[in-house]
Formats: C-alpha cells, sequence, structure tokens
C-alpha cells in the first residue's frame, strides 16, 4: 500500500505540474508582447515629410511653362525669341523724342545763366524792386548791345523766373538765351535744335525750360540748364506763333501758317483742343488772365484785298465768341 500511494503521489504531482509551467506561461508572453501597435504610429509620422519635398515643386514647373506661348501664337516662341522681338520694338515706342544728332547744341564759347558776375547794383534792383515813394531808384543808365545773331531776330521774350535772363528767335535757325548784364560774356546759351527759321520763342512760367517753334512744322520744348531737348510736336504747317496758358503751365497754344490752332498738353505730348474757322496765316495769340478765352489774329490776302480778322475764343467749348473785320484796299500807281 504504502509503494502504491507513493508511487499514485509522484504520478499525480508530475501531471499537474507541466501544465502551468508550459501552457499559461507561453500563452501569457503571445498575448502581452505584440509590438504592431507602435509601428504604425511611427511610420504615420515619418511618411508625410519625405513626399512632399521631392513631389511638390517639380510638377507644376515642367508642366505649366510650355502652355502660355502656345495658345497665344499658335507655337512656342523661346526666351531668346520673345526678347529680340521686345528689342525690335524699342525704337518704335521711342520715336516721339528727337534722335541723338538733333540734340539741342551749346556752343562751347557761351558764358553762365546764373547771375553771379553781375553788377552788385543791377543784381539787388532785380532781387529787390523798390517800393513807391523809396527814395531808393534804379541806376539811371541800363543799356547793352546784344549780338550774336547772324539773320533777322523774329522774337524776344524775358523770363519770368530768373530777370536777367532774356532768350530770342532767329532766321538763322538759332535760339540765344542772353545773360543781359554779365559783365562777361552775355551769350549764355546758342540753340541749334531747329532745322529752319524759328519765328516764335517764351519762357516757361515756372522753370528754365522754354518752347520754340518754327518754320521746320515742330514745337520743341528745351531745357536750357542742360541745352537739350526734353520733347518735339509735330505740326503739318509752319508754326508762326506759341503762347503758355496762365493758369496751366502744362498747356500751350500754337498757330501756324494753315490757320489752325491747338492747344497742347506737355506731358502727353497730344494735341486736347483744336479751333477751326477757316482761317489764314495766325499772326498773334494771347490768353486772358484766367486761361478761359484767348484772342487771336489773322492776316489773309486776295487779289488786292487785304482781310484782317480778330477773334475771341472759349477754351471749353472750343467756339468764337466774337470777330472782328477790317478791310483795306491796296491801290498801285
Amino acid at each position: 500500500m504504502d509503494l502504491l500511494s507513493a508511487a499514485y503521489g509522484t504520478t499525480s504531482d508530475e501531471d499537474e505540474g507541466e501544465p502551468p509551467s508550459s501552457t499559461p506561461i507561453a500563452t501569457a508572453l503571445t498575448s502581452f508582447g505584440p509590438p504592431p501597435v507602435k509601428r504604425p504610429r511611427w511610420e504615420y509620422q515619418y511618411q508625410p515629410y519625405l513626399p512632399p519635398p521631392s513631389s511638390f515643386p517639380q510638377p507644376p514647373l515642367s508642366k505649366a511653362a510650355p502652355p502660355p506661348p502656345s495658345p497665344a501664337s499658335g507655337r512656342y516662341v523661346s526666351k531668346r525669341e520673345r526678347a529680340l522681338l521686345a528689342a525690335s520694338r524699342a525704337p518704335v515706342d521711342a520715336a516721339s523724342l528727337l534722335p541723338p544728332q538733333t540734340t539741342a547744341e551749346i556752343d562751347s564759347s557761351v558764358g553762365s545763366i546764373t547771375d553771379s558776375n553781375l553788377r552788385a547794383d543791377i543784381l539787388h534792383s532785380l532781387r529787390c524792386q523798390p517800393k513807391p515813394g523809396s527814395s531808393r531808384s534804379l541806376p539811371s543808365k541800363l543799356s547793352v548791345s546784344l549780338k550774336g545773331h547772324t539773320k533777322a531776330i523774329n522774337c524776344i521774350d524775358w523770363s519770368p523766373t530768373h530777370a536777367h535772363l532774356l532768350t530770342s528767335a532767329g532766321m538763322d535757325h538759332t535760339v540765344h538765351v542772353w545773360n543781359v548784364w554779365d559783365k562777361g560774356n552775355t551769350i549764355a546759351r546758342v540753340l541749334k535744335h531747329h532745322t529752319a527759321a524759328v519765328k516764335d520763342v517764351r519762357w516757361s512760367p515756372h522753370s528754365l525750360s522754354l518752347l520754340s517753334g518754327g518754320l521746320d512744322c515742330s514745337v520743341q520744348l528745351i531745357d536750357v540748364v542742360e541745352g537739350r531737348v526734353i520733347k518735339v510736336f509735330k505740326e503739318d504747317q509752319a508754326v508762326e506763333v506759341i503762347k503758355f496758358n496762365p493758369s496751366n503751365p502744362n498747356l500751350f497754344l500754337s498757330g501756324g501758317s494753315k490757320g489752325s490752332l491747338r492747344l497742347w498738353d506737355i506731358r502727353s505730348g497730344l494735341v486736347i483742343k483744336e479751333f477751326h474757322k477757316s482761317l489764314g496765316t495766325i499772326l498773334d495769340i494771347e490768353f486772358s488772365a484766367d486761361g478761359k478765352q484767348f484772342i487771336s489774329s489773322t492776316d489773309t490776302t486776295r487779289s488786292n484785298i487785304s482781310e484782317n480778322t480778330i477773334i475771341v475764343w472759349d477754351v471749353l467749348r472750343q467756339v468764337p465768341l466774337s470777330n472782328q473785320h477790317g478791310q483795306n484796299i491796296f491801290c498801285t500807281l
């Protein structure tokens, strides 16, 4: 009996001991140890940073560049061809400017446009005009002879901003600027920008620039300081007279040999108003103080009758307000 109980006890211990030592431990390790829970999170954070830098910038550059030129011209236009086309158009856009060879010239022998070399009494009188009743008076005698033109002089004009400067236009195709009271050289500028006789010249009301018009069918704006042409206004007639608008220095009026009166804008270089009335050659024009009206005079000769016409114009409406006619009979003996 003792032997049987001992044998039974040993077999039962072995049978009960093996399952707990192998099966439960193995199942516990396999159920709590899988790492797939963390690996997907790590891969999800890693992937978004790699694709955008390599794929986002490149496709738009390769696909977006060709389309714009093709629909415009029907074929691809290279950058080289576009550059050549742009260069070929540049002279056309700058056609309104004078070419270099027609730029105003300044003689090397000319003097200065400043008032640094004037007599002290004259300079003081020009800068400070005496008040009424003042004991101070202007110099008793002011006279000077100005020589430079080689042909007849058609027009002169004093500068409204620099009282010592005078300009003149002549039949010798030149415009002179005179430093009238200079103790040395009185010729400040000799401008040779016209190709025919210059009939009129006017100072700008607010700057050291002037307008000149002549028989070469052009009005030219000149920078007196640098002696260069700023802008050219082409006409279809010989220009006889020009005048700045007193209320707007950017506007000027021109009259010519065909009887046309035109109001120009210096900024755009275009005619903004034109006045028509079958007139003869425009002899003279003058604005009213407010610049809203102007008066023109013409002289038309038919056979032995000369008809003089003076017209007052309304600038805004471009219509004549009044006409004055006169006739003179010429007799030959």
